[in-house]
C-alpha cells in the first residue's frame, strides 16, 4: 500500500506574536529545539524522536549508515545489540574483539550520533571498562548507562581499529517513559554550563549528565518567571538578571530569548489545533479538525505553504458543519494481555463508528503501520486490531488507544516459555586428534551459546555448531589439547545452563628435532649448558634423567629442571669429565618414550712447547714449534704468534690470519735488540693458553761496503787509500776495516796473488793479501813494501759484532810509481780582495793547495821573512794557515805564499788589513758668526786609522750648562755652517772623525766661543751668587717586589738624586755584584736599572741597590720571586714597550730644560723624577697584569 506525506496548516487571521510560555508551535521553516528538549550531541533531537522521526514524509536517520557498517566485521566476535531501558533505569552493552592475531591492545571508540566521542563524557551517567582474558586472548569492551533518561536515546556507534584493520558497528538505544508525569522547566537551572563548577547542567546538557561530578542541594527560591523579566527588560539588563538569577550560560540565554521573541504564537481564537500528524492510506480520506473559540473569524487552509481553495475533493466546513459529526467514542476497551515470547498477540478494541481514526500509542508514544514495523494494524469495521506476530521480551510495555471521543489501555506482559532438559551433556575422555562430539536436547525450539571455561565460542572451520529444532551439538573433527576444559550451552534468554568436561589425553613424546647426529650436543667447558628438550602429552608426563644407573635429581652441579611443556639438563660449569651418554625417560597414563642423549665436551687447546730460533737474520728471525699434546676435542686450525722484547713485558701479536704451518718468520724487529717469541694454538674453541717463550736472540746483521774507495797518493813503493764509511752500519756498530790487496795476474781473471819478500815477483796465490793484520778505524791506510812498477788490486771490508761486509773494490789495477802532481795554490774568494779586519780580532785564514810529492810552503811579508813570533804558519800536505791571535795595525800589508814541488812553483798574494778608529781633527775655528749662524772649518786628522775618513760629527755646547748635542752626522766636507743657535747664548764646538771602525775617541774643540748676540743695545747680565747644588743620595722612587718568568729578562728600576753624582752598587743576598756577565746595570737621568738575562728560579731572592757619594749613602731593596716559564713572550713585550716609553718621556723632558735657568731645572728634575716613578709603576702593573695572564692561561 502505498502512502504519501504533505504538510497542511491552518491559520487564523487574529494571530498575534505575543510569546506564550506553552503550547507554542512553530513555523514550517524553523528547526530549533524547545527548551525542554535540547540537543544532546548534534544529532535528532530525544524530544523531536517520538514526533518528527515518525511523521509523515520522514524516515528513521542514519538507517543506511547501520546497514553499511553492520555488513563489515573484521574484528568483533560480539557487536554490542540494540536495547531499550526505561527512565531512570541502567544498561550495559558489550563488545568483543579477539586479539590472537594483534600484537597490542586495539583502539576502542563509543559514538552517539555521528561525531560525539563518548570517552570525554565518561562519569556519574556513563562508565566504559575494558577486560583481557588472557587465557582465551579476548578484551571486552563494555559501556554502562546508569539512570538514563529520555535525552539518552539515540543511535549508538562503536568503532575499533588495529593499523590497517578497521571495523565498526551501530545499535539504539530506546528510552521509554515514565508514568510520571514530565518536571517543570527552570530556565536557571537549564542554561547553567556544564563546564563551570561542579553543578550538572540538568536534562538539557547530555555531556554535563555523562560527566562525574557531586550533584549539591539547590536551594529553594522563590518562584520568578525570568522570561517575563527578560522579555520586558532593556537589553543592557540581561548580564545583571542572569548574574542575579545564576544564570552562565548567557549566549543560550540570549539565542533562545531571540527565537521566542522570532516565534508567531498562536491567538486565542483556536480552542483545539490540528494534531502533529495523520496517516491515511492511498485513495482513502482524511479529515483535518480545528475548533474556533471566536467562530466569526476568517478561516483560511494552508499545503506545504500553499493556500487550499475549496474543490470537489476538498471540502471546508464552519462550526456549523462541525456539529454534525459527533465525537468516536471506545465502545470496548483494550484488555490486559499475558503472553509467551514467540507467540501471537493481538490487542483488540470497538468504537463507535466505522473506518474511525484511531490512533495507537506504545507507553506515550504513537505506533504507525509501516511495513518496517513490527507492529501491524487490523481495521474491520469498528474493530481495531494490533497484532504482534512474535512477541519478544522487550514488547512489555503499556499500549493505549485514542480517538475523538475517548480513549483506552491495557497492558501486555511477555514471559519465557519454561524449559525443559531432554538431554544434558555428558563429560567426555578423548585422545589427542579425535573427535569432540558434545550433543543436548531442550524442550523449546530456542537458540543458543556454547561456552568454554567461561568464554564464549564462535563457529568456525574447527569448530562446528548444529542446531535443529530442539537439539544443539558441539563437534570438534580433531582433538587438541588446548580443547580440555569445561564446557556449556547457554539458551538464548534463559538462566539455565548445560555443563560438562572434555578430558583430552596424549601419550608423552620426546620432540629431539633441534638436536645434532645422533642427538649429540656439544658444550665448551667451563660454561654452563642448558639443554631443554620440548615434550607432549596429556596428562602432563613424569620426567626422569639418569646417567648410566644413576638418577639426576633436581639440586647440584648436574641437576634437571622440569616444566608443563620442556624439560631441562643443567650442567653448571661443564667439565671434560662430563661428556657421554645421558637418557631421559617420560611416563603419563597414555603411555612412555625416552631417548639417549650424548654430551661432547669441548676445551680449548693445550700450549704447544716452547719455540725453536732456528736462524736470525738483520731484523728476522726463523722460528719452529711442536703442535700440542692435546687439541682439547677439536682439530687444531691454526696458530698465533707474538714476540716482545727481553727486557719488556709488552707482547706483540705478530699475525691476525692463522698460520696453518708450524714454522714462522717474524720481521720488522730492531736490530740489536734481544727478543722472545711464544706460540697460542687455536681450534674453533678458542685459543689455548701461551706456550713458554723460546730463548733470547738478537737480531744483527753486518754493515754495509764502505764507499768511495779511492787512491789518495802513490809513491815507489806504497799505495795509500782512502774511502768514507759504510751507508749503512746497523745496530751492531763498526769495529773497523780490513784493507786487502793482490797483484794483477796474466790471466784474464783476478787470480789473488801475495808478494814474496825473497823474491823480486810477485807470486801468485789463491787468496787476497791483507794489508792490516789488526783492523784500522780510520778511512785511510797506507799499504808499504810495494814493488816498483807493479799493479795491484785493492778492496775494503767493514767489520762488526755479526762478521764482514761485502767488499768494496777499487775499479781499476794501481801501478805502483810515484807521479809528480804540480803545484796548485786554490786561493779562496774572500782572500782575492783586501782581506780587512778590526785591530783587536783575531786572524786565521786557511789557503789549500795541492802538489806531490812533497810540496814545499814559504811566506813573505812586504817582500821580507815573516817574524814567527807575531804570526804564527801550520803547514800540511794540503793546506797551509796563517794565524794572529790579536791583529794590530802593524799587521796590515801584503803576504806572498809560494808553493814548489821539484823545479815547479806557483805564487799567490794576500792583502791584509788592520784597520781602527780615526784620530781627532786638527783645529777647528770659527770662522764667522753671524745672526743665528756660525761659520767653521777643520783639517782632516793626521791618523786616519788605516781606513778612510767617511764623515765628521759635530756638537755644539752651551757654555752655562756645557752639555753636548750633536747637530750634524756623517758630514764628508771639512766646513759647515751651524743654523738655529739661541740668540744671547753663547757656544763652543767641537768636531769627530769617522771611519768605517767608527768615530774618534776623541774630538776637537774651538778654543773660543761664538756668541750670538742681539741686534741692538747689548743686554747686561746680572750677577748672582752661585748656588750650592751638593745633596747626600735620596731614592725618590723605591724598588718593587717583582715577579718574573724564568727564560725571560726581569728589570729592576728605581730612581736617585745627589749632587756630585753618586755612585750606584747592586748587591743581592747583601752580595755586591761585580762582573757577572748575567747582569747588566745601566742609568739614564737618575733611573737606576738592573737588567737579569733569562732568569731561573735560582735567581730568585733580596736584590739592594745603594748609591753613595762624598755626602753620605742611601739603600732600597726589594725581592724578585721567579715563576716557571709560561706566557713569557707577553712580559718581554710589556717589559720593552715600557721601558722606551719610559726614556722617551726623560728624552724629551730634558731637551726642554737646557731652555730653563738652574732654578727651574731643579723643578723639571723633580717632575722628571715624579714621572719615572709613574713609569715604572705602570711597567709594574703591566708585569702583575702579564703575570695574572699566565696564572690563568698556565693549567691549560
Amino acid at each position: 500500500m502505498e502512502r504519501s506525506s504533505q504538510n497542511y496548516t491552518c491559520t487564523s487571521y487574529t494571530e498575534q506574536k505575543i510569546p506564550q510560555d506553552g503550547g507554542t508551535e512553530k513555523g514550517k521553516d524553523e528547526d530549533d529545539t524547545s527548551v525542554s528538549t535540547p540537543p544532546a550531541d548534534g544529532m535528532s533531537k530525544p524530544a523531536e524522536r517520538k514526533d518528527s522521526v515518525w511523521s509523515i514524509g520522514e524516515g528513521p536517520p542514519e538507517e543506511t549508515e547501520k546497514r553499511d557498517d553492520s555488513q563489515r566485521s573484521t574484528l568483533f566476535i560480539e557487536k554490542p545489540q540494540s536495547g531499550t531501558v526505561s527512565v531512570g533505569g541502567n544498561i550495559t552493552f558489550i563488545a568483543k574483539v579477539e586479539a590472537k592475531d594483534l600484537l597490542r591492545k586495539p583502539n576502542v571508540k563509543w559514538f552517539k550520533g555521528k561525531w560525539m566521542d563518548l570517552a570525554s563524557k565518561a562519569g556519574k551517567h556513563l562508565q566504559l571498562k575494558e577486560s583481557f582474558e588472557r587465557h582465551t586472548k579476548i578484551h571486552t569492551f563494555e559501556m554502562h548507562i546508569i539512570q538514563a533518561k529520555e535525552n539518552y536515546a539515540g543511535n549508538y556507534r562503536c568503532e575499533v581499529s588495529y593499523k590497517d584493520k578497521f571495523d565498526s558497528c551501530s545499535f539504539d538505544l530506546e528510552v521509554t517513559e515514565s508514568s510520571q508525569a514530565a518536571p517543570s522547566i527552570d530556565i536557571r537551572s537549564a542554561f547553567k554550563r556544564s563546564g563551570d563548577g561542579q553543578d550538572d547542567a540538568g536534562e538539557l546538557d547530555f555531556s554535563g549528565l555523562l560527566k562525574r561530578r557531586e550533584v549539591k542541594q539547590q536551594e529553594e527560591e522563590p518562584e520568578v518567571d525570568v522570561w517575563e523579566l527578560l522579555k520586558n527588560a532593556n537589553p543592557s539588563e540581561y548580564e545583571k538578571i542572569a548574574f542575579q538569577y545564576g544564570i552562565t550560560d548567557l549566549r543560550g540565554m540570549l539565542k533562545r530569548l531571540k527565537r521566542m521573541r522570532r516565534e508567531v504564537k498562536k491567538s486565542a481564537a483556536f480552542a483545539k489545533g490540528l494534531d502533529p500528524a495523520y496517516q491515511v492510506d492511498k485513495g482513502g480520506k482524511v479529515r483535518f479538525m480545528v475548533e474556533l473559540a471566536d467562530p466569526t473569524v476568517e478561516l483560511k487552509w494552508y499545503k506545504n505553504g500553499q493556500e487550499i481553495r475549496p474543490s470537489a475533493n476538498k471540502k471546508q466546513n464552519n462550526r456549523k458543519d462541525l456539529a454534525q459529526y459527533p465525537p468516536i467514542l471506545v465502545t470496548k476497551g483494550l484488555e490486559d494481555t499475558s503472553t509467551y515470547v514467540g507467540e501471537r498477540v493481538e490487542l483488540s478494541c470497538e468504537v463507535s463508528e466505522d473506518d474511525a481514526n484511531v490512533k495507537w500509542f506504545r507507553n506515550g508514544v504513537e505506533l504507525t503501520n509501516d511495513p518496517k514495523s513490527r507492529y501491524r494494524i487490523k481495521v474491520e469495521g469498528k474493530k481495531h486490531t494490533l497484532i504482534i506476530e512474535e512477541a519478544a521480551k522487550n514488547d512489555n510495555a503499556t499500549y493505549s488507544v485514542m480517538t475523538t471521543g475517548g480513549q483506552s489501555e491495557a497492558k501486555l506482559s511477555v514471559d519465557l516459555r519454561p524449559l525443559k532438559i531432554s538431554l544434558a551433556l555428558e563429560d567426555q575422555t578423548v585422545r589427542l586428534g579425535q573427535e569432540i562430539h558434545l550433543k543436548c536436547e531442550i524442550s523449546e525450539n530456542v537458540e543458543g551459546k556454547w561456552y568454554k571455561n567461561g568464554q564464549l565460542i564462535e563457529a568456525s572451520d574447527r569448530v562446528k555448531l548444529y542446531h535443529k529444532g530442539r537439539i544443539h551439538r558441539f563437534i570438534i573433527a580433531s582433538a587438541a589439547v588446548d580443547d580440555e576444559g569445561e564446557y556449556m550451552f547457554v539458551p538464548d534468554a534463559y538462566n539455565i545452563n548445560i555443563p560438562c568436561k572434555v578430558h583430552v589425553v596424549d601419550p608423552p613424546k620426546l620432540h629431539l628435532d633441534g638436536l645434532g647426529e645422533n642427538n649429540t650436543v656439544t658444550v665448551v667447558a667451563g660454561s654452563k649448558l642448558r639443554l631443554e628438550i620440548p615434550i607432549t602429552g596429556e596428562p602432563t608426563p613424569k620426567v626422569m634423567w639418569s646417567r648410566g644407573d644413576k638418577w639426576i635429581t633436581d639440586s647440584g652441579r648436574i641437576r634437571a629442571e622440569t616444566y608443563s611443556d620442556s624439560s631441562c639438563l643443567v650442567i653448571d660449569t661443564a667439565e671434560r669429565e662430563d661428556s657421554g651418554p645421558f637418557r631421559i625417560t617420560l611416563k603419563n597414563e597414555a603411555g612412555e618414550d625416552s631417548a639417549l642423549i650424548n654430551i661432547k665436551v669441548v676445551d680449548v687447546p693445550d700450549p704447544p712447547q716452547a719455540p725453536n730460533v732456528t736462524e736470525v737474520g738483520e731484523d728476522w728471525c726463523v722460528m719452529t714449534w711442536e703442535p700440542p699434546a692435546n687439541d682439547g676435542g677439536s682439530p687444531i686450525l691454526g696458530y698465533f704468534i707474538e714476540r716482545k722484547k727481553k727486557q719488556s713485558s709488552r707482547w706483540m701479536r705478530l699475525n691476525f690470519e692463522l698460520c696453518k704451518e708450524t714454522t714462522f718468520e717474524p720481521k720488522k724487529m730492531i736490530e740489536g735488540v734481544a727478543y722472545e717469541v711464544r706460540v697460542f694454538a687455536v681450534n674453533a674453541i678458542g685459543t689455548s693458553k701461551p706456550s713458554m717463550p723460546s730463548k733470547s736472540f738478537v737480531p744483527l746483521a753486518v754493515t754495509s761496503p764502505p764507499t768511495l774507495l779511492a787512491v789518495d797518493s802513490v809513491t815507489d813503493t806504497s799505495v795509500t787509500m782512502k774511502w768514507r764509511p759504510p751507508d749503512h752500519i746497523g745496530a751492531a756498530g763498526l769495529d773497523g776495516y780490513v784493507v786487502e790487496y793482490c797483484f794483477e795476474g796474466m790471466d784474464i781473471f783476478i787470480i789473488p796473488c801475495f808478494f814474496d819478500s825473497s823474491s823480486s815477483f810477485p807470486k801468485l796465490a789463491d787468496e787476497w793479501i791483507v794489508a792490516n793484520p789488526e783492523l784500522t778505524d780510520k778511512t785511510k791506510f797506507t799499504i808499504n813494501g810495494l814493488p816498483t812498477g807493479s799493479k795491484i788490486l785493492v778492496r775494503v771490508k767493514a767489520v762488526n759484532a755479526a762478521g764482514e761486509s761485502e767488499p768494496r773494490y777499487h775499479p781499476q789495477p794501481i801501478l805502483v810509481k810515484e807521479v809528480i802532481e804540480p803545484p796548485k795554490i786554490r786561493l779562496p774568494r774572500h782572500l782575492k780582495q783586501t782581506y780587512t779586519r778590526r785591530v783587536g780580532e783575531t786572524v786565521n785564514l786557511v789557503i789549500p793547495f795541492q802538489g806531490k810529492p812533497r810540496a814545499k810552503v814559504s811566506w813573505q811579508k812586504n817582500g821580507s821573512p815573516i817574524d814567527k813570533n807575531q804570526i804564527n804558519i801550520r803547514n800540511t800536505e794540503n793546506d797551509t794557515i796563517i794565524f794572529i791571535r790579536k791583529a794590530e795595525r802593524s799587521h796590515s800589508g801584503e803576504y806572498d805564499m809560494k808553493v814548489e814541488v821539484e823545479n815547479l812553483v806557483d805564487k799567490a798574494t794576500i792583502d791584509i788589513q788592520i784597520v781602527d778608529r780615526p784620530g781627532p781633527p786638527e783645529v777647528v775655528t770659527i770662522e764667522d758668526v753671524w745672526g743665528e749662524n756660525v761659520n767653521l772649518s777643520w783639517k782632516p786628522p793626521k791618523d786616519d786609522g788605516n781606513a778612510a775618513i767617511t764623515g765628521y760629527t759635530i756638537q755644539k755646547a752651551d757654555k752655562k750648562s756645557m752639555e753636548w748635542f750633536t747637530v750634524i752626522e756623517h758630514y764628508h766636507r771639512t766646513s759647515a755652517t751651524i743654523n738655529e743657535l739661541v740668540i744671547g747664548n753663547e757656544y763652543y764646538f767641537r768636531v769627530f772623525a769617522e771611519n768605517m771602525c767608527g768615530l774618534s775617541e776623541d774630538a776637537t774643540m774651538t778654543k773660543e766661543s761664538a756668541l750670538i748676540a742681539k741686534d741692538g743695545k747689548v743686554y747686561k747680565y746680572p750677577v748672582y751668587d752661585d748656588f750650592d747644588f751638593t745633596e747626600r743620595p735620596l731614592f725618590t722612587q723605591p724598588l718593587i717586589n717583582t715577579f718574573a718568568v724564568a727564560g725571560y729578562n726581569a728589570t729592576l728600576n728605581c730612581s736617585v738624586r745627589g749632587n756630585p753624582k753618586p755612585k750606584i752598587t747592586w748587591l743581592k743576598n747583601k752580595v755586591a755584584i761585580i762582573n757577572d756577565p748575567r747582569y747588566r746595570m745601566f742609568g739614564n737621568q737618575g733611573v737606576c736599572t738592573l737588567e737579569i738575562r733569562k732568569p731561573s728560579p735560582y735567581d730568585g731572592g733580596t736584590y739592594t741597590c745603594r748609591a753613595v757619594n762624598e755626602l753620605g749613602e742611601a739603600e732600597v731593596d726589594c725581592k724578585l720571586e721567579v715563576k716557571a716559564k709560561a706566557f713569557g713572550d707577553n712580559i718581554f713585550i710589556l717589559t720593552v714597550y715600557f721601558c722606551f716609553k719610559t726614556f722617551g718621556v726623560f728624552q724629551e723632558k730634558l731637551r726642554s730644560s737646557h731652555q730653563l735657568n738652574r732654578n727651574e731645572y731643579n723643578k723639571t728634575y723633580k717632575q722628571n723624577d715624579q714621572e719615572r716613578v709613574e713609569a715604572a709603576g705602570e711597567y709594574h702593573a703591566a708585569e702583575d697584569t702579564a703575570q695574572c695572564s699566565q696564572e690563568e692561561i698556565s693549567p691549560r
